[in-house]
């Protein structure tokens, strides 16, 4: 993190605040700052010690000014942050546990984890408890200093909201031209540093939970000439380098990414430079609305209402009437049901005797049956397609439990099933729902009733399908959950069986959750679905209702039942 917040602010010569601190003078603050209100004891000291964590400027100065002359020239503290909850308690150890030598104390920080802010700037969620010991020791003038800090940065989750500013940095889907946020973390203040930062996060590549799962056109070489500025007539001026021998449609791509990644932290143009000219010939300065609507493929039509199952049945979430073809008619005893992303293909699971089979065909025809059955399969979810007016090529679904496949079309054209290697997301637990991301790069996962969101890596030759770097969202929080969706590409919606929190909201990386009004809703819910710009549907004990946000009171849907199911396409 002090890397980053060196760098980040390097490349911002009229600002004083942070400075980069040079290697050879860590520990040493560049400015004034207040020495610790006199008398405060070993427990206020190290309370006021974490506060303090929260001001990361000056290599942490003000956290600095609680340690001792010798603890702050040799603290180095690593490059990931620790967030912990607001109410954390400072104890002394008991005493067979105290230091030995006189004047000198040991007390433990006891609390419980947020989670953390890695060397890559993203947050990783946790709820492992706070169990850290700080030594002091007595000055000669009576004051008590730390002389053994912890080696992470320790911060409250309000201190870290109030300091750090969340941006999305994007990437793009590795088939498709649909870019990918990539939930990262920057120091907020100075503002004026913000555009900047950004781009060291940009330029740095993915996070590490994205590594794999999508493309970066700026690649590895790509990096700035000189220091992001703002020219005389208000244009922010990005200067690249390292990107001239790339085709003009990749540097479009590189274009969109710079600009999507600034335009959280910035209304100015931004004037996008390559060794001194136009990144883009014949176009010098971007703004966000210039941009093509790169996230066009992973948001269903507002043309597709959605759809539901009741009683073994397809209906629309529209009209209220059965499908055309024979999964409204009733010709297929429908378990569950999903609808491509761009409407023209339907999915079905259908109960067969004891068992499940899976049916894959053009919305609104006869399925062709997919060699694979099981106990029981997940709703399937699709795959968006390479292309705006292309096809998807691909869904999946949990077999048993314990099984992820993918189905694709083979060389004669019919779906075959092909296994994804799930087994860090197994070793949470056996898998009840699961839902790609509308953008392909992200699978939203129920695995022992908790929320696990992993990034989908694909061999270059396309033969293997890996689960990377599955995170648990809200632990002890979200371990109830009977249905989830998308409701952004970096945002899910959840329903659970408790009745304090039926209904919730989560980005990918769980640093919140927001909890939406549950008046009229009858737990426990039974499923949910959202997409972009669409109102959130529920299904709970007695029907279907919908809201639009978490204030929001659920009404009754027009078309509600009490078996119904509803879901959009994806």
């Amino acid at each position: 993190m002090c890397a980053l917040v060196a760098g980040g602010c390097a490349a911002i010569p009229a600002e004083t605040q942070p400075e980069a601190v040079p290697r050879e003078r860590t520990g040493q603050p560049t400015q004034d700052v207040p020495e610790p209100a006199p008398g405060l004891d070993p427990l206020s000291v190290v309370r006021e010690f974490v506060r303090a964590s929260a001001q990361p400027t000056s290599d942490y100065a003000a956290a600095r000014a609680y340690l001792t002359a010798g603890a702050r020239a040799k603290w180095k503290p690593d490059q990931t942050l620790t967030v912990i909850e607001d109410e954390f308690s400072t104890v002394y150890v008991p005493e067979n546990e105290q230091a030995s030598g006189t004047g000198e104390e040991v007390v433990m920080v006891r609390g419980q984890h947020v989670g953390r802010l890695g060397s890559d700037s993203a947050f990783i969620a946790s709820d492992e408890p706070v169990l850290e010991p700080v030594r002091l020791r007595r000055q000669p003038n009576g004051q008590w200093r730390i002389i053994d800090p912890p080696p992470a940065i320790m911060i409250t989750v309000s201190d870290f909201a109030e300091s750090y500013f969340r941006v999305p940095v994007y990437f793009f889907a590795p088939d498709s031209s649909v870019l990918v946020p990539d939930l990262r973390y920057v120091v907020a203040r100075p503002q004026s540093g913000l555009p900047a930062r950004v781009m060291d996060l940009l330029l740095s590549g993915p996070s590490n939970g994205l590594v794999g799962a999508v493309r970066n056109p700026l690649g590895e070489d790509a990096s700035l000439e000189s220091n992001v500025t703002m020219a005389n007539d208000g244009a922010l001026v990005v200067p690249l380098t390292g990107v001239g021998e790339q085709s003009e449609q990749e540097k479009e791509l590189m274009a969109a990414q710079v600009v999507r990644s600034l335009q959280t932290v910035t209304t100015s143009r931004i004037r996008l430079l390559a060794d001194g000219t136009a990144l883009v010939p014949g176009h010098i300065d971007w703004r966000p609305s210039e941009l093509p609507a790169y996230e066009a493929q992973a948001s269903p039509s507002s043309d597709l209402p959605g759809l539901m199952t009741v009683g073994g049945r397809v209906y629309s979430l529209g009209s209220g009437a059965p499908i055309d073809g024979p999964a409204g008619s009733g010709e297929y005893q429908v378990e569950s049901a999903a609808q491509s992303i761009n409407g023209d293909q339907l999915a079905v699971v259908e109960r067969s005797g004891p068992d499940v089979a899976l049916r894959v065909g053009n919305y609104g025809s006869e399925g062709q049956l997919v060699e694979l059955r099981g106990r029981s399969m997940t709703r399937p979810s699709w795959r968006p397609a390479a292309s705006s007016r292309g096809e998807s090529g691909e869904l999946w679904t949990v077999v048993n439990g314990d099984t992820v496949v993918r189905v694709v079309p083979g060389a004669d054209g019919r779906w075959v099933p092909q296994s994804v290697n799930a087994s860090e997301v197994l070793s949470v637990g056996g898998i009840s729902g699961l839902r790609l991301s509308r953008d392909g790069t992200r699978v939203a996962m129920i695995a022992g009733g908790q929320v696990v969101v992993a990034s989908i890596v694909r061999a270059p030759d396309g033969t293997s399908v890996t689960l990377r770097a599955p995170r648990v969202l809200r632990p002890g929080e979200l371990d109830s959950v009977v249905d989830l969706d998308w409701i952004s590409q970096d945002t899910l919606i959840v329903a659970t069986a408790s009745d304090s929190v039926p209904v919730a909201r989560v980005p990918v990386d769980g640093l919140r959750l927001d909890q939406f009004n549950s008046s009229n809703l009858t737990p426990p819910m039974r499923g949910i679905t959202a997409a972009p710009g669409r109102p959130i549907v529920v299904a709970d004990t007695t029907g279907l209702w919908t809201a639009g946000d978490v204030g929001d009171v659920w009404r009754p849907h027009n078309h509600s039942r009490p078996d119904a199911m509803p879901f959009y396409p994806g």
